[in-house]
């Protein structure tokens, strides 16, 4: 069970996948708009009612631009969620009542946990950023921005309960429903967490309780992962492009930061493929290519660069394939893999929306594809993630259920 943009999806199709081939039967259960991201895996899909990208083209998901802090986009976000948690309930419900073990993406996992609970189910999270309290480093959803140790910690705890406040009407009712007294105990989860990322990237936190595992990534499930003739031209008629997209983030002005973007691709002297995204990026020419969604798996390591947004899961990709990265963080955790790309040595720097220019996108891909040290620790940190295996803790934990 997950909710959120396609970033927040698409990981959970492979885990899906490796699942069903172990002999589970699984279902995905999220928003209908990803139903094609499951089509021959293997696994089953149940919808949920709300549609993301609808959400954030409305006035009130626009209006998250206008928040210059973390701080105050989390607030805006969690109104926005709060307004749009009740109705999942109902399909969440429909789901788990046909099911034996819940499988909860940090988006789902409060209501999942009282479902289960009112269900007797047991019930397994599986997070994709590091999400509990640690002295290490800031919550990643207000950006990455360290307080020091006791800080970080106490901010840590306040973004939970800026998630419980997500939950806070929703949680009570379901648990209603299921005849369990409307409050449950703080904090109350059952099964191991397991979360999504390599510890090659985010090593865990040292003050991390035990039952915080990290697992390594769950690639999504591309099927035969083929590129568009168009596309598979474009890449034979020239040298390597530098890919530009921002997935499911949205921007105030499309057509100005598509101009921009071109224009620093030609003063670097570089092709470049733009992918539309939810945000509407695009750009002619010989030398440009505007492309829909293609798995990144088949697209990434024939870039030079890829220059996008370090949504979790396009962060991941990147890291996959190999290639060096420029990062332009928009909003929420962005900001803190953005910062862990150039911390590993395989980003120049950061662009961040707030503060991009022509100028400096120019000047960031000229050194990440011009210094061939870039390359290098990104092919050298790929080949580290290869020998990871992030599904079998997760098969492990399911059939230990079992």
């Amino acid at each position: 069970m997950t909710a959120g943009s396609r970033g927040d999806v698409a990981p959970y199709t492979g885990l899906g996948h490796a699942l069903s081939r172990d002999g589970h039967e699984v279902t995905l259960v999220t928003h209908g708009r990803f139903e094609r991201l499951v089509a021959g895996s293997g696994v089953r899909f149940h919808p949920l009612p709300v549609d993301p990208r609808a959400e954030l083209e409305s006035p009130r998901g626009r209006s998250l631009h206008t928040s210059a802090t973390g701080v105050g986009k989390l607030v805006r976000v969690v109104a926005l969620a709060r307004a749009l948690a009740g109705q999942m309930t109902d399909a969440m419900l429909t789901a788990a009542r046909s099911s034996d073990v819940l499988l909860l993406a940090a988006s789902t996992a409060p209501l999942g946990q009282a479902i289960a609970e009112g269900l007797s189910l047991p019930s397994i999270d599986l997070p994709l950023q590091p999400l509990a309290p640690t002295r290490e480093f800031g919550p990643p959803i207000l950006g990455g921005r360290s307080w020091g140790g006791p800080g970080n910690r106490i901010a840590g705890h306040g973004v939970n309960l800026a998630i419980e406040r997500v939950f806070s009407a929703a949680v009570p009712d379901v648990r209603a429903r299921l005849g369990l007294s409307r409050r449950g105990a703080p904090g109350t989860r059952t099964g191991r967490v397991l979360h999504g990322f390599s510890p090659l990237v985010v090593p865990r936190p040292r003050d991390w309780h035990q039952d915080l595992e990290v697992t390594g990534y769950w690639w999504p499930y591309d099927g035969a992962a083929q590129l568009p003739s168009e596309l598979r031209d474009f890449l034979d008629a020239g040298p390597p492009p530098v890919y530009v997209g921002l997935g499911s983030a949205t921007v105030p002005d499309a057509a100005g930061l598509s101009a921009e973007v071109a224009g620093a691709l030609r003063r670097a002297g570089l092709r470049g493929v733009i992918q539309r995204g939810w945000g509407g990026l695009e750009a002619t020419g010989d030398d440009v290519l505007t492309i829909d969604d293609v798995p990144h798996s088949a697209l990434f390591p024939r870039m030079a660069a890829v220059v996008h947004h370090c949504g979790a899961g396009t962060t991941a990709a990147g890291l996959r394939a190999g290639v060096p990265a420029v990062p332009v963080p928009v909003q929420f955790d962005e900001g803190f893999w953005a910062g862990r790309l150039v911390a590993l040595g395989v980003a120049p720097r950061a662009v961040p929306l707030r503060r991009f220019t022509a100028e400096a996108l120019t000047a960031a891909v000229r050194q990440a594809t011009g210094d061939p040290s870039y390359a290098r620790r990104a092919r050298a940190l790929a080949e580290g993630l290869r020998d990871e295996d992030g599904v079998a803790p997760v098969l492990d934990a399911v059939n230990r259920l079992g």
